[in-house]
This record gives structure tokens, sequence and C-alpha cells, in this order.
């Protein structure tokens, strides 16, 4: 009896395992059946030829026509700093004090000097005129008149000597003020008050914001392509365009230190946008080129290679077939295509991060 309900209890067994197995068997074969994948809807975008500008980026410092290193021209312990750095100033505006004391004696004695030499010079000067008056009476010799005209002479150029020496004295003393050449944005400030300059110390800067240029230099390999005329894009770090220009300016001769061609392009930005001094990316454009563009968005980059997905017919069905492409320069939201694509190739530029290569795609419109 035993024996026959182990009988019985194995072969219900038997009989659910192989239920449950015929089960999935029949499920897994029916997979496919069920599993057909319905069509992605996305966007697509004809691809089409536009002209493509060929450049190259280089570095471009920005720089003032009228930009002055001032130094003073006397020596003494500045007394007094007027401005600071970043100040716009006008032209003659001071902008420093040395101290003038010892100038300012010199200059006093000077003057003294003057009246003296004036004193003598009036004495004589009256005492020619006498003696002048007396000769032509005949009362006196012309030994006696010629002496007092050598005098009067003698105590005039002394006289017109101490003139001169007061006036550059006083010019000198100016020297003691430092004042601004010309309109401008007053850099940085490297001294500071008590300390002593000399012709040598460097001061301050003045820059004057405006007639800028873009100093540029061009590899000399590319020495036959550059030329006058040029157009040059000034962007910043994000590859926003801040100012359009053309080269107007082109050295004869190669810089040794740079082994490049230095070019010149004018600049008229605003200060809100270029400074002298600043560093800035140049692109200078050679020449433009048909090629085929499409929108950025359709560019995916993943593991280093760079593809599309393109709507293309297969089985009478559209999918989306991952295609490696060559990007070159940016125009506007459009990416320039070296190769990978044809023209009319429909690229697509919506949910492409949900896409695999063969998946079914329905264009939105069609």
């Amino acid at each position: 009896m035993r024996n026959t309900v182990l009988k019985c209890i194995l072969g219900l067994g038997c009989f659910v395992l192989i239920g449950l197995a015929a089960t999935g068997c029949h499920q897994k074969s029916a997979a496919p059946a069920g599993s057909g994948m319905q069509a992605m809807p996305v966007q697509t975008v004809a691809v089409a030829l536009s002209p493509v500008p060929q450049s190259n980026e280089y570095v471009a410092t920005i720089k003032s026509r009228r930009s002055a290193t001032l130094q003073p021209q006397v020596s003494g312990r500045l007394t007094q700093i007027r401005v600071r750095s970043g100040d716009h100033v006008k032209a003659g505006q001071p902008l420093m004090n040395i101290d003038p004391q010892q100038q300012m004696a010199t200059v006093e004695a000077q003057r003294a000097t003057e009246r003296q030499k004036k004193a003598l010079y009036d004495y004589n000067k009256s005492q020619f005129e006498r003696q002048r008056k007396l000769f032509e009476a005949g009362i006196v010799s012309r030994d006696v008149y010629e002496q007092a005209q050598q005098s009067f002479d003698n105590t005039k150029a002394d006289y017109e000597s101490a003139e001169g020496l007061r006036k550059t004295q006083e010019e000198q003393l100016a020297y003691y003020s430092i004042r601004a050449p010309f309109d401008g944005v007053v850099g940085d400030i490297p001294v500071h008050v008590g300390d002593y300059v000399s012709p040598s110390s460097m001061l301050t800067t003045v820059d004057e914001n405006k007639d800028l240029e873009a100093y540029i230099y061009v590899p000399t390999e590319r020495s036959g392509e550059v030329r006058k005329g040029l157009v040059v894009e000034l962007t910043d770090t994000a590859g926003k365009v801040l100012e359009t220009s053309k080269i107007d300016f082109l050295s004869p001769q190669v810089d040794s230190t740079l082994q490049g061609i230095l070019v010149k392009a004018p600049v008229h930005a605003t200060p809100e946008l270029l400074r002298n001094a600043q560093m800035v990316k140049a692109r200078v454009i050679w020449n433009t080129k048909s090629m085929a563009v499409i929108p950025v968005l359709a560019v995916i980059r993943q593991g280093g290679q760079t593809f599309v997905f393109v709507a293309q017919q297969q089985n009478g069905h559209l999918v989306a077939h991952q295609t490696p492409v060559t990007v070159g320069d940016t125009v506007g939201n459009s990416y320039s295509i070296s190769s990978g694509l044809n023209v009319g190739d429909r690229v697509i530029v919506s949910s492409t991060q949900f896409l695999v290569n063969g998946m079914p795609v329905m264009p939105l419109g069609a």
C-alpha cells in the first residue's frame, strides 16, 4: 500500500513538472510573435549643402594704439597718489605728486640770483646810456664809451642766462606733479606713498580704451594664404563672437621667437566686451566651402566616436540606421559634415537617446 502511494505521488509530480515545462516552452516560442516593436515617432531633417567657413583659431591679444607707461623725470619721495587703478582720467589730470621742496628751494635761489643780475644789468644799462650821450657830445673818449658798452653787454648776458636758468628750474618743478598724458584708464599702481622713486621707476600706466587692435600671430605654414582683408572673428572662451573684423596689417617679417607672422585687425567693441591687454580667441576665415550640414541635435558622441541616426527603408519599413560621421566646424546651430552622409539623407533629430540601430521609426507628419 505504501509503495502504491509513493508511486502515485511520484507520478503526480512528474505530471506537474511536465506541465510546467510545456507551459514554459509554449511561452518562449510565443515571445517573438508578441514582441513586435512599435515604431518610435521621430523628427527628421534632410541633409543639405551650405557654405561653411574654412578657418583656424588662434590666440589674440587686444592692444590699444595709445598706451603709456608713466615714469618720473625726477627723483624723490611720493607724497600723494590721487587715483586708483581702473579710474578714468582726463588729459592733464594730476595723478601723483613727488616731494618738490628741494626743487622749490633751488627755484627760489635762482630767482634771487636773477634779481641780482637784473639789478646790475639795469645799472650798467643806465651807465651805458649816460656814456653814450657824453661820447656823442665829445665830453668822454671812445675808450670810456666802449668800456661802458662792454660792461653793459656782459651784465645783459649774465642776466639773460640767469633768467633762462630760472625758467628751466621752474619747468623742472612741474615734473614733480605726474599728470595723465591723455584721456584713458589708470592701470596697476605698484608704488606707495613714501616710496623713493627715480626715472627708472614704473609708477603706473594709462591706456586709451579705444582705437584697439587685435594682435594675432599666424603660423609660418600659412604665410601663402594670409593676406589683408581676411575676415577675423573674435570670440570669448565659450565661442561667442564678440566682434567681426578684417586683417588690415601684415608684418613683412617672421617673429623669430614665436615663428609666426604678426597680423592686426581693428577692434571697435565697447569696453564692456574688449579691453586693452585682454586675450581672446581669433578665428581667421580663409575661405568658404559648400558642405553638408546637419543640426547639432542630430549628432551623438559616445566612446570617442561620433554618429547620427539616419531614417532608412528596410523591408518596407523605416528604421533608424546608426551611421558614423566626421564633423567639422559649427555653423550657427549646425555641424558641418566632412564624411558619412549624402545630400538628401534624413537624419533623426529627436528622441535619439532612446534609439538603437535597426529600431523602427515613424517620422512625425508622415
